[in-house]
Order: C-alpha cells, then structure tokens, then sequence
C-alpha cells in the first residue's frame, strides 16, 4: 500500500466501509434477506446466506431475486426489508473484534475517518448508536443506498472524498467485499481489502489485503512516514 499511495498522492482521509469492516451485521442481514429471498421462492440455504447476498444493496438483491423467480416483488419490498434489518440491528449488535482499538490508531495517526456504506442513513443509525460508534463518527456518515447509487459505483466514495475536501487518490478505503473494493478502485483510491487469509480474494491492482484490523493503521504508519509526514 506504501508504493500505491505514494504513486497516486498524499494520504488524507481513511474510510470505511460499514458491514463486515465496522459492524458485525452481515451475517444477520444476509441471513434475513435469505429468509425474504425463500418467501419470494427463490431457495437460498441460510448457510450460504452471507456468499449469496454480502455486498450487495437491497435494489441489486431484489432484481436477482425476481430474474430467478420470474416474479415481480412489491415496490416496498426493500423497505420493508430495511425495517426487519433496523428492528434486528437495535436489539443485537456488535462490532468487528479490534475496532476501536483500530480507529484510536488511526486518531493518533492524525487522520480524518469518514464511512461509506450501502446500508440506509437509519441502518446505520440502529448500528452505530448501541456500539459507542455513533459519537466519533457523528457527520461523516454516507449511504449510497439513499444516494440511490449503490456499489460497485463509486459515488459513494467520491461524495465522501468531497466532503472531506480532498481528491481522490488522497483517500484510502477499508472493505471487505468485492462489490465495495471494486466500488472504491473505480473511484481511483487505494483500497485495503480486509478479508480471512483462508478465503479467496481477486488479484486487483490497487487492492492490498490484510486478514486483522490490528494490521490497518500500521500499513497507515507506514505510508505517512513515506511521505515524509510521520518520523521513521
């Protein structure tokens, strides 16, 4: 990541995705969207929820359930679906093993930490607010979902960039799947995809992998210091 940085520009804003990097919520999400996807008769294994679903916006799951059925969902169905997600996320909750620990690295580091998600402004809410995560990311939340402009497009990284005030390839990104990290690479930013070392992960330049959150804010260190901005 330390040549990719330094052959794109200087490091100035970390941001993260939300499912599977911040929360731990995927697993439940998925396994609420198979439950939705078997009452429309498209059969999903709750065991190959997360491999079926992980990554994708509501929109995007909704089109693939009704190309397999051949069956028109109702219009609300997302909705109604992102209203079973919130009604779960409130009473359980958790988030990723090492988190806070990763983002007080990062705040040493001196920077900035916006999020871009394809989960709803109110799914993140139910998320954020029982994890102690609410506070520290307060006004630097972004859904694409309610951009209507899900990953794999970059909008949501870009919009999060502009916020910021900075460009582009000033910006690194932490995902987890591969609808987010290809998301972030088509916005011309660095991305660290966070992924099991056991598990198959694509070979994209830009894309640099890392299995541990403890592993992040190092490869961060790292960067700045060569760019001249942190004592080796």
């Amino acid at each position: 990541m330390v040549s990719a940085l330094s052959a794109q520009g200087s490091l100035r804003l970390v941001i993260f995705d939300c499912d599977g990097v911040l929360i731990d919520s995927e697993g439940t999400s998925c396994r609420l969207v198979a439950q939705a996807a078997r009452e429309a008769g498209y059969d999903v294994p709750e065991r190959d929820a997360v491999a079926t679903f992980g990554g994708k916006a509501l929109v995007e799951i909704k089109k693939e359930i009704e190309a397999h059925t051949g069956h028109r969902l109702p219009d609300n169905w997302a909705i109604s679906l992102r209203d079973r997600f919130v009604e779960a996320f409130r009473s359980s909750v958790e988030v990723i093993d090492g988190v806070h620990d990763m983002l007080k690295a990062i705040d040493r580091l001196g920077l900035p930490m916006r999020v871009g998600s394809n989960s709803s402004m109110l799914e993140m809410e139910a998320k954020f607010t029982p994890t102690g995560l609410a506070d520290r990311l307060a006004g630097c939340i972004h859904s694409a979902a309610d951009m209507q402009a899900p990953k794999p497009a970059p909008d949501v990284y870009l919009h999060a960039a502009a916020e910021e005030g900075v460009l582009p390839e000033q910006c690194v990104v932490l995902e987890d799947s591969d609808t987010g990290a290809r998301a972030a690479l088509l916005a011309g930013m660095t991305c660290v995809l966070f992924r099991p070392a056991h598990e198959p992960a694509p070979e994209w330049p830009g894309l640099v992998r890392i299995s541990h959150l403890s592993e992040f804010a190092p490869l961060l260190k790292k960067a700045l210091q060569a760019q001249g901005r942190l004592p080796s």
